[in-house]
């Protein structure tokens, strides 16, 4: 039933007079808005996809489609109430099978057909009660189920850090956009580094302990207290003397490794 509690009601009969008189006993009931009237099975078919009526007054025997093989069609999309209208009582059994509501024998009289419309309005409030009710309990639930995470909210998950991937260096009248791909080894210079990158050397003003915070460990290691060192430009370990390891890198640098940080070459062996 609509929320403006009038029943959307398509009339469908072969017969002109049939459908008039169907439709002015119709007009009397307040609650009842005629959508539209078919008279053969087939407009039924299509009035009854295209309008969505709540209830369709029905009769039996039509062209093209009767009244049961135009429900038959229409399966398994939502049935709207149905009350049969014919003049042929064989067909009863039938329609209560099919659950209609009710079952109109022509000729009817007045109180007959408003008992049938009584009964079809009576169940259509009762489903839309029952409507209404599993929407509020559904609805119920979620706020429950709301609660409930609200009070025992998901544990948070650890964010990944995310490190440098292109550096802005700032310089004469241009800023030089660098993939710290690039990078062979960074040097420290006071306030500055220096950023070797094949030919190229680029003051950048920030400090080594800042800049290698910014860096992937995994890609980067420090390797002095003035030298990072792109782990993969690493070509090999050289001793020298008893006390000193130089790294080389690929570009041909050759950069002592301070004691402290010889432990980090472990993993590389």
């Amino acid at each position: 039933m609509s929320t403006h509690e009038r029943i959307r009601t398509l009339v469908v009969d072969d017969e002109p007079l049939a459908r008039e008189g169907v439709r002015m006993l119709l007009a009397q009931d307040p609650e009842v808005d005629i959508v539209g009237e078919a008279a053969n099975g087939r407009e039924a078919l299509e009035a009854l996809r295209r309008l969505r009526p709540e209830l369709v007054m029905l009769d039996v025997q039509m062209p093209e489609l009767n009244g049961f093989e135009v429900l038959a069609r229409l399966a398994p999309e939502p049935l709207p109430a149905v009350i049969f209208v014919t003049a042929y009582d064989r067909y009863a059994l039938r329609a209560f099978e099919i659950h209609a509501m009710d079952y109109l024998l022509k000729p009817y009289d007045d109180d007959r057909f408003y008992e049938a419309l009584r009964r079809a309005k009576d169940q259509l409030r009762l489903h839309h009660v029952q409507d209404l009710k599993a929407q509020l309990l559904s609805a119920l639930a979620t706020y429950q189920g709301a609660e409930a995470g609200a009070a025992n909210p998901p544990a948070p998950q650890p964010q990944q850090p995310t490190y440098l991937t292109r550096l802005a260096i700032k310089d004469v009248g241009r800023v030089v956009f660098l993939d710290v791909a690039e990078i062979d080894w960074i040097e420290a210079a006071d306030y500055y580094v220096q950023i070797h990158a094949g030919p190229h050397t680029y003051l950048h003003r920030e400090t080594m302990q800042s800049l290698e915070e910014r860096l992937d460990p995994a890609c980067f290691m420090r390797i002095h207290r003035s030298a990072i060192v792109n782990q993969g430009r690493i070509r090999e370990l050289r001793s020298e003397g008893r006390r000193d390891l130089m790294a080389v890198l690929s570009c041909g640098a050759v950069l002592r490794v301070a004691r402290s940080y010889r432990e980090k070459f472990q993993h590389l062996s």
